[in-house]
């Protein structure tokens, strides 16, 4: 039997059980609803890759399970979670005040989960044979408000680059990836100049770079890894993001931790403790497939120690962790 013709007889059996169902007063749905448990995620798009293969890989071991895995956006998620709607939300920043705020509100407390490291990585398309290396303090030209409607040629960035427009790509106002690049770059969180194109899905970054040779853009090394053959990461004062560039601690301001954070009010709940279990054993491997950089096995041990205890609330203090090394960042959870 080939596929289509396997796919009309399970739509036949499918609309058989219905009939029954509807015949002896439910509905397949509410029947399905029983059978199958459901993990709500939504949140960060650089979170996304690590989180959806973790959730192939689960719902492949736990049968009976179902995850759902969105993109909001870092701030989207967060806004979804403190009302209660998602069990786990992804994260490429800490959470800020604002979001502690209005999770208080709501009664939700929340675990707070290192799972990788990224390299937020800058990029140009691969016909640019000019900007191979660009300082902070040329980025911060380039994104900082005051450039709007005024650094609009390369020529501006640099003497010598060509004369040519400089089409900007980036993360919309609901990203975490906003968030850090504009702090870590401008100097001040959601600091940016307005007139590029935004978007939350990464994707469209990618596609918008790719299709035009003076274009400039930035996101979550995995995305970048996954289109090498479209795009150019370009090197920052002389470093370029690479796994090892992270683990040592010389690509910076641009390296940063990616989170998930539980919810207090689900994380009693047997199928979102299996998955966050599942997600911490193998997240090293996992995050290193999809491009980012795995923590240290202790890191890992760590935060399992967080959810077998509950230790709820967060050692960022509402604030960005702008340029905070694996070693520091481990330093202090464990102080906290």
């Amino acid at each position: 039997m080939n596929r289509m013709n396997l796919k009309l007889h399970s739509l036949t059996a499918l609309g058989l059980v219905s009939m029954i169902a509807t015949t002896l007063g439910f509905s397949i749905s509410a029947v399905q609803s029983q059978s199958v448990r459901t993990v709500q995620i939504d949140g960060s798009s650089t979170v996304f890759p690590v989180t959806e293969a973790v959730a192939e890989e689960f719902q492949k071991a736990q049968r009976g399970v179902r995850v759902t895995v969105g993109v909001s956006g870092t701030g989207g998620g967060f806004k979804k979670f403190c009302r209660g709607e998602t069990d786990i939300s992804g994260a490429s920043r800490p959470i800020l005040q604002k979001e502690m705020d209005e999770c208080k509100a709501a009664g939700i407390r929340y675990l707070e989960l290192p799972v990788a490291y990224d390299a937020l990585t800058v990029v140009v398309n691969r016909q640019n044979n000019w900007a191979n290396n660009l300082t902070v303090a040329e980025l911060k030209k380039i994104w900082e408000p005051a450039a709007q409607g005024k650094v609009t040629n390369w020529n501006q960035v640099r003497a010598g680059f060509p004369n040519a427009p400089l089409k900007l790509f980036g993360p919309g106002a609901d990203s975490g990836t906003f968030d850090y690049f504009t702090e870590a770059i401008v100097g001040k969180s959601k600091s940016s100049r307005g007139d590029f194109t935004a978007s939350e899905d990464d994707n469209v970054l990618v596609q918008g770079v790719a299709r035009d040779r003076n274009a400039l853009g930035y996101f979550g090394f995995a995305y970048y890894a996954e289109n090498t053959d479209k795009l150019k990461a370009v090197s920052i004062n002389g470093v370029a993001p690479s796994v090892r560039t992270v683990e040592n601690g010389t690509y910076n301001p641009l390296s940063r931790p990616i989170f998930i954070y539980v919810s207090s009010k689900s994380i009693d709940k047997p199928e979102v403790k299996q998955f966050v279990d599942f997600y911490l054993r193998n997240g090293a491997k996992l995050s290193k497939e999809v491009g980012y950089v795995g923590l240290p096995a202790s890191a890992y041990t760590t935060a399992q120690s967080f959810v077998n205890t509950k230790r709820f609330g967060t050692v960022f203090g509402g604030k960005e962790a702008v340029g905070v090394k694996i070693a520091d960042m481990l330093a202090r959870q464990a102080k906290d």
